[in-house]
């Protein structure tokens, strides 16, 4: 029986979370085993924690809303969010999935006083001397697709950078971009607190 394996990579911006198609997929970050899959989906546009396994229950767990295991958002928006826009992040924002409208469940929001310690982006945002721009942390429970450039939108603060910094305790604290490592399972199971 083959062996699993757990890599963390810390996804550069505009690459795929896929290994097939021509350009700009996890094919160009290092040589994986033929086995080994993204867990989730990071889009092209975001950045950050990438979980990659050939551990399916590992899998399961991690993408069933049953177990609802939480992850961490660190979003660079435009403009600095009122007290209502962070208190309406938490307690759930209508957003578009799939053609339908969806309440997002409750989560933790934070305005941060301060930009927080990441590599820089390649391209770096396009920055706008006029228009303000801030850090907050988010912290969901579930993953829809886009969801949280939807839900900083749907409080009037675009997001013009997303980086995926956590997955429980599993973080990409003090990785460069594209960097990777591997994890043994009793270590990547503690992190992500799965019994």
């Amino acid at each position: 029986m083959p062996q699993n394996r757990y890599f963390i990579i810390y996804k550069p911006f505009g690459i795929l979370s896929q290994f097939s198609g021509d350009a700009n997929t996890l094919k160009e970050l290092g040589d994986f085993p033929s086995d080994v899959y993204p867990v989730g989906r990071l889009d092209k546009d975001s950045e950050g924690l990438l979980l990659l396994t050939n551990d399916k229950s590992l899998n399961h767990h991690l993408l069933n809303p049953r177990f609802a295991h939480k992850r961490t958002y660190l979003a660079q928006v435009e403009g600095i969010p009122t007290s209502e826009a962070i208190t309406q992040l938490e307690n759930g924002v209508e957003i578009n999935v799939d053609g339908k409208m969806y309440h997002t469940k409750k989560a933790k929001a934070l305005l941060l006083e301060e930009e927080p310690i990441l590599p820089p982006r390649n391209p770096p945002i396009r920055y706008r001397k006029n228009v303000p721009d801030s850090w907050i942390e988010l912290n969901l429970i579930e993953g829809k697709n886009r969801q949280v450039r939807k839900m900083t939108a749907a409080v009037g603060f675009p997001t013009l950078r997303l980086v995926r910094y956590a997955m429980e305790d599993l973080l990409i604290a003090g990785y460069e971009v594209g960097e990777i490592s591997e994890f043994d399972k009793k270590s990547i199971y503690e992190l992500l607190k799965i019994t």
